[in-house]
C-alpha cells in the first residue's frame, strides 16, 4: 500500500545479506514518492571461489529467502523487487518463470520484478538480437545466464565472468575492470551489452560505456529499477543511467 511518505509506490526489495551495492544504486535512481523497503537473505557462507561453492551459495539462499520475504511484506509493500540476479537466471526460461512464481506466492500474490525478466524487458525495447554479457560469476553461473538468454531467443556473442572469489568482493570490482570486461564482449555485430550480478557497481559505468561504444549498455540494477517503475505506472525519465532510463 502507498503511504504519506511514498504516495506512488512502496517496493519490497529482497537482496542477499552480503550485498553492499543494490541499496546505494537503487537510491540513486529513486524518484519522488517512491520508497524501497529491504528484506535481507542471510548468507552464512560468502565464498564463491569455484563452481561448487557458487552452487552452495545459491542453495543456502533458497533456504533463507522465505524469511526475508516474510519480513518485508509486513510493511504492506505494493510489489516485490529482487535485488539479486543469479537465482533469477537459474534453470533457463522455465527456471526464471518458476522463481518469479515462487516469489509471488511467498509474498502473498504480489507482482514481482526479477533481474532476469527486467533484462528481457529492456532488451525487447531495443529490439536486440545479439548480445554480449559480463558477470561476476564462476563458469557454472555464466552457463546459466547464457542458457536463459538463448532460451528466450537471443544470440549470445560471449559471456565474460569475472570469477569473484566471495560474495562481498563483487562490490570491490573497479570501474576500469568493468569497462575492460564490456570491451571484451563487444563486437561490431553485437546490438546490446548487458551486465548481470547485482553487487557489481555498474549502473553509472554502463552509462559511460554507452557513450564510448555507441550502443546500449544495460546494468542489471538499472534495468530492474526501470522495469519496476514501468510495470507500476511510474514513467519518470532519469539522466545519468543510460538511454534505457532517459529515453524509454
Amino acid at each position: 500500500m502507498t503511504s504519506i511518505t511514498s504516495p506512488r509506490a512502496q517496493f519490497g526489495l529482497i537482496l542477499p545479506s552480503t550485498n553492499t551495492v543494490v541499496e546505494a544504486e537503487f537510491n540513486w535512481m529513486r524518484v519522488e514518492g517512491v520508497s524501497w523497503h529491504t528484506g535481507r537473505i542471510y548468507i552464512p557462507q560468502p565464498v564463491l571461489d569455484d563452481d561448487a561453492s557458487f552452487v552452495s551459495f545459491l542453495e543456502n539462499l533458497r533456504v533463507e529467502i522465505g524469511r526475508a520475504v516474510r519480513d518485508v511484506v509486513t510493511a504492506e509493500v505494493d510489489s516485490l523487487v529482487m535485488g539479486m540476479s543469479a537465482e533469477t537466471f537459474w534453470g533457463g526460461k522455465e527456471g526464471a518463470e518458476e522463481f518469479a512464481e515462487l516469489m509471488s506466492t511467498l509474498s502473498e500474490g504480489r507482482a514481482v520484478t526479477t533481474g532476469a525478466m527486467a533484462c528481457k524487458m529492456a532488451l525487447d525495447v531495443y529490439g536486440a538480437k545479439k548480445i554480449g554479457i559480463i558477470t561476476p560469476y564462476q563458469p557454472v553461473g555464466d552457463a546459466q545466464v547464457r542458457r536463459f538468454f538463448e532460451e528466450i531467443g537471443y544470440e549470445v556473442h560471449d559471456v565474460h565472468g569475472l570469477k569473484c572469489d566471495t560474495a562481498t568482493s563483487i562490490g570491490d570490482v573497479t570501474p576500469d575492470e568493468l569497462k575492460a570486461a564490456f570491451r571484451a564482449v563487444d563486437a561490431a555485430d553485437v546490438d546490446v551489452l548487458l551486465q548481470a550480478g547485482t553487487n557489481l557497481p555498474c549502473s553509472r559505468v554502463a552509462a559511460e560505456m554507452e557513450i564510448e561504444l555507441g550502443k546500449p549498455v544495460i546494468a542489471i540494477n538499472t534495468a530492474t529499477v526501470w522495469a519496476a517503475y514501468r510495470t507500476n505506472g511510474i514513467d519518470d525519465k532519469l539522466e545519468g543511467f543510460g538511454s534505457l532510463f532517459s529515453e524509454h
